[in-house]
């Protein structure tokens, strides 16, 4: 029966957890309504006890009745039935306080205790949701920050190699190309002819001698005064903005208030005005915005700046001039103060760039370590609180099979008349199964089986740099330079080794079913994450059903599962579609071709894990009920659908393929290797790979229409005993006729002799099955799927003969290359090696 720990998850967390907590919230409502039951009928039962008891005094009250009556058989009757009504009124007095006292109260107080669980552990829940969604999106600004900043970098490098290139020589340049630079020095008459300066003001231009006559009636004319600036002091010499816009429409026909502020702002950019007070060097008809009249202004008309001279001692030199405007004790605010305080000086924009961009990655990367702390802690709680749950709502629904129980308990003992009824209540109460209600939520409710979700640091450069969990296979495989990542192979090679010092059979096989806590699961996660620190000492620090838990976490943390999400389509049809001429034979060849699209990483990862777990089973003699177990355990690790639903929680398909990988095991990947090799040699000159296809729009009828002849191809070969080599007309293919499904070859390098010669296993088992530490690997770097975590089946004795291409089917004399038989060379012998586990490096 699945469990709550296995059965609500979401990408979100949320989600999931949304509708478990939505049915425990009904169960309250459950608990409720039962409460309300008991409790009316003992104030119903009480209420009728009392009208009973109600009944003899009534009667009573009539005088002149059976009270003058001693002997009388009607007396007597009488008196009966005023008795069993008085004793009838105390049962069911009885019957109301037992019922208070038996059921109401106790159970009031545990469905309080229960609400109270439920609620404490939605709070802690959505809290540590809140604190994980929020590290998320910070995590998500800092990447783009990172990424934006990367870009400017290269915009910039873009922008210094077109900026420093020899620039084109024009003819006229050509011709004083070689002549001698000179310098030149002005005269004093250049220079008084450079003073001349002709000033645009407005839609007019001044010669210095007009302006100055305009400057200094602005002087005379315009109000002046002082301005007090917070922090920064005092400023003389200044006019407010309305004042100068008057003055300028009123003596300088200035015919709007816009062209009069034009006139203003010609005035600031020419240097004879400044704001003050404010940032910016905008002119603006404003009684709040003042400007100060620049000693430029002072010396163009010929007037002495009184003010500014009596102040001179008093104010603050700036970068060098005495010109300041800012006076009095300002300067003690500013006299340390540097305005160039700058914690990178002599910083080129390439430099300033270049060290904000390693300074947003480290912030982007301690951000996502920080979310995965989160997500980890997350995935804990929830662990526990799920269990927790699970078992809170198994003791509900006994809690209200023991309520009903009591329930009728009180009713029947005090009452034997209300037998029927009591038996019927008993009758309920032994129809209610806690067990299989829990089965009912889970299989209605459930809303997806624990795959988490990682974020992982992305490298603006693609570099996997040290991360493990959570990075693409094929990723991690090139970065580790092998076919199967190096992560794969060193916990196959470590569960290899230390199998034999597990006692019994029984033990070494309950190592992949082990319940083991998440967070002692996250823990060995975290310490090896690092490829660096990935070693045999490191999990040594951990018991083995931990190690082979992280290698299922690993697989389930993947960005993808095993066998791609995007053949799960076909492997539903293989497994959902009737035939006639269905049998094993036909499944696993169109498993082959299945299999094939996948990308020789994920090949080879799935032959050595299906390696260790095919000898895992035959070296302890497992039976059917342990190998379906395991099957059930590894499905979610090997093929997962693209989206999780309702539909694809209940289907069994990955497990049903987990068992044929186990059943046909030598089958399969013998012939995956076969068809590499096959492949290359028809590929070699056209080394360049196939972009993936996204055509879907009629897959479902040609994956029908291919299983069809798959299986028409294998009936005729059996009946006409041919070879089992393909020819080359049907395995090559000029043009793709299908969907993505049916386009994908593996395009490996060619095979060695040398290297299909696989290790010969010398040596019997010493102790009870697993006494041997791990296989040697196929040592095909290129053609097969080579290395980590292959080792051949175990037996007592292995002959020499070596293995062919085309799976140990062709004869002793030929061999098959591009689908053509060729006479092959005698075998080589082979030397009798130790077991060991060895992973190439790829040549690709």
């Amino acid at each position: 029966m699945p469990s709550f720990a296995n059965s609500f998850w979401s990408s979100d967390y949320a989600a999931g957890l949304g509708v478990l907590f939505g049915k425990l919230h009904q169960g309250v409502m459950e608990n409720r309504q039962i409460l309300t039951i008991a409790r009316l009928r003992a104030e119903a039962e009480d209420t009728y006890g009392q009208r009973l008891g109600d009944i003899a005094p009534s009667a009573d009250k009539i005088a002149g009745g059976f009270s003058r009556d001693d002997g009388a058989t009607v007396r007597k009757a009488y008196d009966g039935m005023r008795g069993e009504m008085q004793d009838a009124a105390r049962s069911h007095q009885r019957i109301a306080q037992s019922i208070r006292d038996l059921v109401v109260n106790p159970f009031a107080r545990w469905c309080d205790a229960h609400e109270t669980r439920i609620q404490e552990s939605q709070d802690e829940l959505q809290s540590r949701i809140k604190s994980h969604d929020r590290q998320a999106d910070a995590v998500r600004k800092l990447r783009s920050n990172y990424f934006n900043k990367c870009r400017l970098v290269e915009d910039l490098e873009e922008e210094n190699k077109l900026a420093f290139q020899e620039p084109e020589i024009s003819p006229k340049q050509t011709a004083n190309h070689h002549a001698i630079p000179e310098i030149k020095v002005q005269t004093q008459k250049e220079e008084e002819h450079d003073d001349e300066t002709v000033y645009e003001i407005g839609d007019e231009t001044y010669l210095p001698d007009q302006l100055k006559n305009i400057i200094g009636q602005m002087l005379t004319k315009i109000k002046m005064g002082e301005t007090k600036v917070p922090i920064l002091g005092t400023y003389y010499n200044t006019s407010s903005g309305s004042d100068i816009v008057e003055y300028i429409q009123r003596n300088m026909a200035a015919t709007s208030v816009s062209y009069a502020e034009r006139i203003g702002q010609d005035l600031v950019s020419n240097g004879f005005l400044r704001l003050v007070g404010n940032v910016g060097s905008t002119f603006a008809n404003s009684s709040r915005m003042f400007y100060q009249w620049r000693p430029k202004s002072f010396k163009l008309a010929g007037m002495v700046d009184k003010k500014h001279a009596s102040n001179r001692a008093f104010s603050l030199p700036v970068n060098g001039s005495d010109e300041s405007p800012v006076v009095g004790t300002v300067s003690e605010y500013l006299a340390n103060w540097s305005v160039l305080n700058n914690a990178h000086p002599n910083e080129t924009p390439t430099q300033r760039l270049q060290r904000e961009s390693t300074e947003a990655d480290d912030k982007y990367k301690a951000a996502v370590q920080k979310l995965d702390r989160l997500r980890c802690d997350l995935e804990e709680a929830i662990f526990l609180h799920l269990k927790f749950l699970q078992r809170c709502e198994l003791d509900r629904l006994k809690a209200i099979k023991t309520v009903i129980l009591d329930f009728s308990g009180t009713i029947g003992n005090v009452i034997p008349s209300l037998q029927s009824t009591v038996d019927k209540m008993v009758l309920f109460q032994e129809t209610v199964q806690p067990e299989g209600d829990l089965r009912y939520l889970l299989e209605n409710y459930r809303t997806g089986s624990f795959v988490p979700k990682v974020v992982v640091y992305e490298n603006y450069y693609n570099r996997v740099d040290d991360q493990t969990f959570g990075i693409d296979l094929e990723a991690r495989a090139r970065a580790d330079k092998k076919r199967v990542p190096a992560i794969i192979t060193s916990l196959l090679t470590y569960l290899d080794h230390h199998y034999p010092d597990l006692e019994g059979d029984e033990a070494r096989r309950g190592v992949w079913l082990v319940d083991v806590p998440l967070s002692q699961v996250h823990k060995l996660r975290d310490k090896i994450n690092d490829a660096k620190a990935l070693s045999q000492e490191a999990l040594s620090e951990f018991d083995i059903p931990t190690v082979a838990n992280v290698l299922k976490l690993y697989l389930l943390e993947l960005p993808d599962s095993l066998v791609s999400s995007q053949v799960y389509e076909i492997i539903r049809t293989i497994y959902t579609t009737p035939s006639a001429d269905a049998t094993e034979a036909s499944r696993v060849a169109v498993l082959q071709q299945t299999l094939s699209q996948l990308r020789l990483a994920n090949i080879a990862t799935l032959d050595a894990c299906m390696n260790h777990f095919t000898r895992l089973i035959d070296l302890t003699s497992a039976d059917d009920e342990y190998v379906a177990a395991l099957a059930t355990s590894l499905a979610p690790c090997v093929l997962r659908p693209r989206t999780e639903t309702s539909l694809t929680l209940e289907e069994k398909h990955a497990t049903r393929l987990v068992r044929d990988l186990f059943a046909h095991k030598e089958a399969i990947f013998s012939e995956l290797k076969r068809m590499s090799t096959l492949n290359h040699s028809s590929s070699i000159g056209n080394n360049r790979p196939r972009a993936v296809s996204t055509d879907e729009s009629n897959r479902k009828a040609l994956v029908e229409e291919r299983h069809r002849a798959l299986v028409e191809k294998a009936s005729a070969s059996r009946g006409r005993g041919t070879s089992p080599a393909p020819s080359p007309r049907g395995h090559r293919r000029d043009r793709s006729s299908g969907g993505p499904e049916t386009r994908f070859p593996i395009q490996t390098s060619p095979t060695t002799d040398r290297q299909r010669v696989i290790g010969n296993i010398d040596g019997r088992m010493k102790r009870s099955s697993l006494d041997v530490p791990a296989a040697e690997g196929i040592a095909n770097a290129d053609g097969a799927v080579n290395g980590s975590a292959q080792p051949p089946k175990m037996s007592d004795s292995d002959s020499s003969s070596d293995r062919r291409d085309s799976g140990g089917r062709v004869g002793t004399g030929t061999k098959f290359v591009g689908g053509r038989r060729v006479p092959a060379s005698p075998p080589h012998e082979t030397t009798h090696r130790g077991v060991t586990l060895e992973d190439k490096p790829m040549d690709d």
